[in-house]
């Protein structure tokens, strides 16, 4: 994930694990207290566990990073904690990998990040993953003509986002929507399929979502649908918006998601666009558990095993310079007898044991024994690293 991150020109930052609670509550409500673990400390300030890395990377940004040139790509994995019930892929310390691109709030932004969230999981090996599209503009759009100001929006906009639809019904019909409309608000929500479920849409929100497809192709991405009930009942939330399932997982199938935002007026800067994603790095797992994946053995380049105790400093001096030109090798620290180094050497999956003797020392050379079949050859010192870096 880093190193796909690293290719997309994203840079890592780290941010605390604790954090002061008002940058969680002001991001999400008073409410989002009762689901994460705050408290006060010994000074009697409240901080928080972060529950999440969005927060603390937009907070880092306002105080720190605000002068650097634009767009701004910056990527994060570590732990996080929600006090929830824990169940399959809900787990009350987690980690989370994630990404944020501050600048430009285009389609080109957006389509970026959906494209290095997509790479990622198809570099990590995950065979099925999907990803769903929608724009939180259609269904304010909708909300606005039907007589819904800002402020009453995001409440109904949480009901649909979860899919609630009776208690989003209930609310419409509180703030005075007619049926006829509740109705047509409802049926936006279910429109979903590939990009030309976009004609059932028109104006700014269709326009920006088709050149997201559009280079979504262009990157090779065609396991993208329009999904309009991907919602974000958030206020932050300004635009595009999308979720990746593993449907591998069943119910609990979201791995990741994200969408355009901008926070960083909340926490005390100018307003500045940016677009976003988390992934679920323990869920990302699972997923690849459940898909059959099997992780690359472990392994080493060389093990390296003096025959005597007269052998040993030789056998550290060689070890070190195996390692400063990135050979990874170990040596032993054991005192164990040739015998059992060999099978020490098998159980680590070393590919080849560098056996230094007293007889090949004196004429300035190591055996190299490969450790798959058993063959051995003389060496000249001189010419380890090569010889071991061509049998890679």
């Amino acid at each position: 994930m880093r190193r796909e991150a690293a290719l997309f020109g994203f840079r890592e930052i780290s941010t605390p694990i604790f954090e002061h609670t008002e940058l969680f509550t002001i991001k999400s409500g008073p409410n989002v207290v009762e689901e994460i673990y705050a408290f006060q400390d010994k000074g009697g300030r409240e901080i928080s566990l972060r529950p999440e890395l969005t927060a603390p990377a937009m907070r880092f940004f306002v105080n720190e990073l605000t002068n650097c040139p634009r767009p701004l790509k910056m990527f994060y994995f570590g732990q996080c904690f929600r006090y929830e019930r824990p169940q399959s892929g809900r787990f009350r310390e987690f980690y989370q990998f994630g990404a944020e691109l501050i600048g430009n709030p285009g389609p080109e932004s957006d389509a970026e990040v959906i494209a290095l969230a997509a790479s990622i999981m198809r570099r990590v090996g995950l065979r099925q993953y999907s990803i769903r599209i929608g724009h939180i503009g259609v269904l304010r759009g909708a909300l606005a003509q039907a007589g819904i100001d800002a402020d009453q929006a995001p409440p109904i906009l949480q009901k649909l986002d979860k899919k609630e639809y009776e208690e989003a019904k209930a609310r419409m019909a509180e703030a005075g929507i007619s049926s006829g409309e509740v109705e047509r608000i409802i049926e936006i929500t279910k429109t979903r399929g590939p990009v030309e479920a976009l004609d059932k849409i028109s104006g700014e929100a269709k326009d920006h979502l088709a050149a997201v497809f559009r280079i979504l192709s262009d990157y090779g991405f065609t396991n993208v649908e329009v999904d309009l009930g991907v919602v974000r009942g958030l206020d932050y939330y300004t635009g595009l918006v999308f979720e990746m399932d593993a449907p591998v997982l069943g119910a609990e199938k979201q791995i990741c998601g994200g969408g355009s935002y901008s926070l960083t007026e909340l926490f005390g800067g100018e307003r500045t666009f940016s677009t976003g994603f988390g992934i679920g790095f323990d869920r990302t797992l699972l997923a690849l558990e459940r898909e059959g994946y099997e992780a690359p053995p472990y392994h080493i380049d060389a093990y390296v095993i003096p025959v005597s105790e007269k052998m040993k400093d030789e056998a550290f001096k060689i070890t070190a310079r195996l390692r400063q030109e990135g050979i990874s090798a170990e040596v032993d620290l054991m005192g164990r007898s040739i015998s059992k180094n060999f099978k020490y050497a098998a159980s680590i999956n070393a590919q080849r044991a560098v056996i230094v003797g007293e007889k090949e020392l004196a004429q300035g050379s190591v055996a190299i024994r490969d450790m798959a079949s058993g063959e051995q050859r003389l060496v000249a010192i001189e010419n380890l690293v090569p010889e071991i870096r061509c049998d890679q």
